[in-house]
């Protein structure tokens, strides 16, 4: 878990079936509400899907660039927040054309808010990136679907009662597998009140 980092530089490599077949399975080990597990998982392989999603990423990095006023960073530019925008556009840039695309699809429950329809499919994505990571690859979730999610619901066939939740490129690392850096357990976890910080007995 502490280096299943978000991955989004591939190299030119396919990921084989039984690799997937196991993050697959692992994501089906997930827990859900009342064990109903309302979710499907669509691995994306056709060249049309794939065009569909390169050019979701390609509007989804427009739109980021405008919003948050960022762009790709100066060649040679080593800064950690260089490093992760480099990825970022070369990930959108690519696209679709990453090994391997999963979409992760929710049928909502009667009665359960967008928030309750997420514990029920969000764990399986988890359970899918760790399978992942345990077998060397690296995963990147994304919301490209959100820039194509008509087409795609044409593509695949998706009824209209179900939700896309996300949509992971998957693929064999180029480069390590690094950390995660996050908050200490004291600035997130707390005791029976808001305002008494959990005793992190561990300050890493």
């Amino acid at each position: 878990m502490s280096t299943a980092s978000t991955v989004r530089r591939y190299r030119d490599e396919p990921v084989d079936d039984a690799t997937l077949d196991r993050c697959l399975r692992a994501a089906t080990w997930a827990p859900s509400g009342g064990n109903q597990q309302p979710w499907r998982f669509v691995v994306l392989r056709s060249e049309q899907a794939r065009a569909v999603v390169t050019a979701a990423a390609h509007r989804t990095w427009e739109e980021l660039k405008d919003f948050y006023r960022v762009s790709a960073p100066a060649q040679g530019a080593d800064d950690p927040k260089s490093r992760v925008l480099r990825a970022m556009a070369e990930h959108m840039r690519v696209g679709g054309a990453a090994p391997a695309l999963v979409l992760f699809c929710v049928q909502p429950q009667a009665g359960a808010s967008e928030l309750q329809q997420g514990g029920s499919v969000f764990p399986a994505v988890q359970n899918f990136v760790l399978a992942a990571r345990s077998q060397g690859l690296g995963v990147a979730i994304t919301l490209w679907h959100m820039a194509c999610e008509d087409q795609l619901r044409e593509l695949v066939g998706i009824p209209d009662d179900w939700m896309i939740a996300t949509l992971l490129t998957a693929g064999w690392p180029r480069g390590r597998h690094k950390s995660v850096r996050r908050k200490p357990i004291g600035e997130v976890a707390v005791v029976d009140r808001w305002d008494q910080p959990w005793p992190a007995r561990n300050p890493r």
